[in-house]
């Protein structure tokens, strides 16, 4: 899609600016909601004058639509990169847990306005975003059906990935930086803490 308004004078510089606004617009969304927040409010904040702004976004709809795909990919990537590692399930498992942990905890921000305004995209923006997380979820389902059918793990249900993956995406609503864990650790007490359910019995798996 063209933009409007006056091109960037250089392609480093126009690199620089999207940055900025896209900083602007995730800390505005995940303070104060998307509806709530106005373009010129990301134009201020990111210091870009609303001529340029409406030439880098194209509209509030879809700089949301950007911030929301963008950090998606990153998950299916490094998920998709764990599975094709073709490792047990055990060991698949953990770092499929260990790659959502952090990723979610350097993008909680995006992770916020996620979960909280994914809803106020158009249709088809919307459905083109359940697409990518579909794939995330097959992508996790897999593994656990792997673990159950060579009968590492007790269930292989829906339920169970839903789950996972809904109370790993809620870290972004209490995870704090001065807090008493490291990311990674928060990733291994949850590990454990799943897997301790998950787990045949008998199978003293450890990854």
């Amino acid at each position: 899609m063209r933009r409007r308004g006056r091109p960037p004078g250089t392609d480093r510089g126009a690199a620089q600016t999207s940055a900025r606004i896209r900083a602007a617009a995730i800390a505005l969304f995940a303070d104060q909601g998307f509806h709530a927040t106005g373009v010129a409010e990301i134009g201020a904040k990111a210091d870009v004058q609303r001529g340029a702004l409406y030439y880098h976004i194209g509209s509030k709809q879809e700089l949301l639509w950007e911030i929301l795909r963008d950090y998606t990919r990153l998950l299916l990537d490094d998920a998709e990169r764990i599975v094709a590692a073709d490792a047990d399930p055990i060991r698949t498992l953990r770092e499929l847990i260990r790659s959502h942990v952090e990723l979610i905890v350097a993008h909680r921000r995006t992770v916020a306005v996620h979960l909280r305004d994914a809803d106020a995209l158009t249709a088809e923006r919307a459905t083109d975003l359940q697409r990518l997380r579909d794939r995330i979820q097959r992508l996790w389902q897999d593994a656990i059906d792997a673990g159950y059918t060579a009968g590492l793990l007790r269930s292989a249900d829906h339920v169970v990935t839903n789950g996972l993956l809904g109370m790993l995406n809620s870290l972004s609503f209490w995870y704090r930086e001065r807090g008493a864990h490291s990311p990674a650790e928060i990733a291994e007490i949850l590990t454990e803490t799943v897997l301790s359910g998950l787990i045949a019995p008998g199978d003293n798996t450890k990854g």
